[in-house]
């Protein structure tokens, strides 16, 4: 998998091997031996690389936040989340590329578009479990998103049953009673009410 770092060491961490356990289009599976910063005797750790992913926040022109229910095997259940994307290539980890990996993954999932005059700004990143993965996911905002006359566009390992926006309160209302519950949707709010994009009385 391209995004896995190197055998070298970087900023004290130093990968003396790694034996691949499992490798598909999506992950790898690896067992790496690893000296730390802080512990010079050498742990052996187990991990799922992962492809980056963007994550994104799509709010209307009235601060309602754009969410898609799927349905999810890994969990056999169908949640409320946020629309995101993997990133395929390491060449679309340029900040113009991922943008359009952004715009695309948007309109794919929700049939939302992001029209002249709205506002495209990334809002940092996070790792969804870093005890066992790898996975990071970037943060993206698209203000002023508009529904799309050609409408989504889902993949057909999708299972993308509903496309709603919800205002402030309503996000509060699903995070408190468990029905948003997964680690994408959860951070990217947080980062949203922190930064004062979203409020949660609205």
């Amino acid at each position: 998998m391209n995004f896995v770092a190197p055998l070298t060491a970087v900023d004290g961490w130093e990968t003396l091997a790694r034996e691949t356990r499992y490798e598909d289009a999506h992950l790898l599976v690896t067992t790496e031996e690893v000296r730390t910063p802080a512990i010079t005797n050498p742990r052996r750790w187990t991990v799922v690389h992962r492809k980056p992913a963007v994550v994104i926040a799509a709010l209307t022109a009235d601060g309602k936040l754009v969410l898609i229910r799927q349905e999810r095997i890994p969990i056999r259940d169908t949640i409320w989340e946020v629309p995101a994307g993997q990133i395929d290539e390491p060449a679309e980890m340029e900040p113009e590329a991922m943008q359009a990996v952004v715009l695309r993954e948007l309109q794919e999932e929700t049939g939302y578009v992001l029209p002249p005059d709205g506002e495209l700004q990334p809002l940092g990143s996070y790792f969804s479990s870093p005890g066992f993965t790898d996975e990071r996911g970037h943060f993206f905002l698209a203000r002023g998103v508009v529904p799309s006359a050609e409408g989504h566009a889902h993949q057909e390992s999708e299972s993308i049953l509903d496309c709603r926006a919800f205002g402030g309160s309503e996000i509060r209302v699903m995070i408190a009673s468990n029905e948003i519950r997964d680690a994408n949707t959860l951070s990217i709010c947080a980062q949203l009410i922190a930064r004062g994009f979203l409020g949660l009385d609205s």
